[in-house]
């Protein structure tokens, strides 16, 4: 179903920050998914998993996460629930991102990663963390509250 003149019918913004980023391993999930560029979201903290990251909630962290912008319909929304686990690995949240617009993210719980390092400059990159979850200068081991 698309809109004016066969236009997909868009319902908004998921910002990806792993595996569906450009470049990454499951980027092609975005399908024909528009680029709108990349944006930065504060009130998370950015854990690596080793081969995908994990983004939880925590306000009091002023550092951003980097990640990209796409715009989906409804149909791409769903299948990327259906990709990221919902509801048991990931939960979906609207969040406002630092340039003020919404976007849809993808969050796990904080007994998801209480033995991960958190990744302190708020990127991964698939390259970077694609073997066991690796220490290096840009992680640290945090403990979780749950």
């Amino acid at each position: 179903m698309g809109g004016t003149n066969g236009a997909p019918d868009y319902v908004g913004l998921v910002f990806v920050y792993g595996t569906l980023k450009r470049g990454e391993r499951s980027h092609g999930l975005l399908g024909d998914a528009p680029f709108e560029g990349a944006a930065l979201l504060s009130g998370l903290e950015l854990y690596n998993l080793g081969p995908f990251p994990m983004a939880i909630c925590n306000p009091q962290d002023s550092r951003p996460i980097s990640g990209e912008l796409y715009s989906v319909t409804a149909q791409q929304l769903q299948a990327l629930d259906g990709f990221e686990g919902v509801p048991r690995l990931y939960r979906r949240e609207l969040r406002r991102l630092s340039d003020g617009r919404e976007a849809w993210v993808y969050l796990g719980n904080p007994r998801q990663v209480r033995f991960a390092p958190v990744l302190s400059n708020g990127c991964w990159s698939g390259s970077d963390h694609n073997q066991p979850t690796p220490l290096s200068a840009a992680s640290t081991l945090r403990p979780v509250s749950s």
